[in-house]
């Protein structure tokens, strides 16, 4: 079995080829390892292969894991649908928030960023694909959400999120990025993120612009989740 040290190297290399191709350098290409029921001691391991950004899904087990690590100075991303209820924890102990789509959630996100750390980083997670299971503002709403965010304070909006539906070619896989990449250069923002692209789509990501990946199954196998 491959170890995560292993594992993260591979990533990077499928990275630096994506960027290749597309004429990208990939030091513009952050990885983001998406650690979502992996325990604490994953994260130290990938740590010491030199990864830094971590993505967690649920609240109360990213800050289990926070404090189990709060001797590595990680960065940490938010990257699970977000309840109102929980947007004070989110505000005051992540670095990144990638899943913001609706202004509700910014605005209490806004209000309760502690003075004390720099503005949180912001990205609005766009329903690309149009699917009714999925999170995300619809096209259509980016515009005007994304310019209520980009007033808001202590909060710097980054970019744009996106989780494409499955597609079987490369092809397709392409067309819901690029359409994001679009999405983001149409608004009149200085934006300089792109959250976008998993294990299965990571090349076709980087090529289409992405400037973050989060990337769970490649790195630490398949997930594990509790037995019912």
């Amino acid at each position: 079995m491959s170890t995560i040290a292993e594992n993260i190297a591979n990533v990077r290399e499928r990275i630096n080829r994506a960027a290749e191709v597309a004429g990208r350098d990939p030091a513009g290409i952050t990885l983001l390892a998406v650690s979502k029921t992996r325990p604490a001691g994953d994260i130290r391991e990938a740590w010491a292969a030199g990864q830094r950004d971590v993505g967690e899904n649920y609240l109360q087990e990213a800050l289990d894991k926070m404090a189990e690590l709060q001797d590595l100075p990680l960065h940490w991303h938010f990257i699970g649908p977000i309840q109102s209820n929980k947007t004070r924890a989110i505000a005051e102990h992540f670095d990144w928030v990638h899943s913001v789509d609706r202004l509700k959630i910014a605005q209490r996100l806004s209000d309760q960023r502690p003075e004390s750390l720099p503005a949180l980083n912001i990205c609005l997670q766009v329903n690309i694909s149009g699917e009714d299971s999925k999170s995300g503002v619809p096209l259509a709403e980016l515009p005007a959400l994304a310019e209520a965010v980009a007033t808001l304070p202590r909060l710097q909006l980054r970019g744009l999120m996106a989780i494409p539906a499955p597609a079987d070619s490369s092809e397709q896989r392409r067309v819901p990025l690029a359409a994001l990449r679009e999405a983001a250069t149409q608004l009149s923002l200085p934006l300089d993120t792109l959250s976008m692209g998993m294990s299965d789509d990571l090349s076709e990501a980087v090529q289409e612009g992405a400037t973050i990946v989060r990337i769970g199954t490649a790195l630490f196998g398949r997930r594990q989740y509790p037995q019912p």
